[in-house]
């Protein structure tokens, strides 16, 4: 019998959360997964209907009541990130990671660049005319092994990246 292959799925709040559920949905239960949800996530866990193992990580950039964290707080928190993602991606070895676009998803996409694990980043639906900022560090620093945008027209803005359609 063949192993399954196995997803770490990163899960943000809201919409990011609902999309990457919507993939795990259209993927199936063919395949193994585990999730990373941020420390301070209260919602993301009750809304998995595939199970899998849950990884909690320090959001290195949160926003609260609309209000975004400073700089300063970011780079003290991002070498925590990394140090939990490589953690994260040591103990569940996965064959692939999804996530769209919550700032946890950068210090995964550090990780699994310096683990040679492959990272699907697929950016938000709510981003129509420009990337988001996790968006664009991940595109820049080229953090990815594929890179899809839910509306076509960024493909032309922004050259390597794919259009599948709508998670939503």
């Amino acid at each position: 019998m063949t192993k399954k292959r196995h997803f770490l799925v990163v899960l943000g709040a809201g919409g990011h959360t609902r999309q990457m559920l919507r993939l795990v949905e259209l993927l199936g239960p063919d395949y193994d997964y585990s999730y990373v949800i941020s420390k301070n996530d209260p919602v993301s866990v009750d809304k998995i209907a595939i199970p899998g193992e849950i990884f909690y990580i320090t959001q290195p950039r949160e926003k609260i009541r609309g209000r975004t964290d400073g700089a300063f707080t970011v780079l003290r928190r991002m070498p925590i990130s990394v140090w939990q993602a490589w953690q994260i991606l040591s103990r569940s070895r996965p064959d692939a990671i999804f996530g769209a676009g919550p700032s946890l998803q950068i210090p995964i996409a550090i990780a699994a660049k310096m683990r040679g694990i492959p990272h699907i980043f697929i950016e938000t639906a709510s981003k129509i005319e420009f990337l988001s900022f996790t968006a664009r560090l991940v595109y820049r620093l080229h953090l990815y092994n594929r890179f899809y945008v839910q509306w076509e027209s960024l493909t032309e803005m922004y050259p390597g990246t794919r259009y599948a359609g709508r998670l939503l």
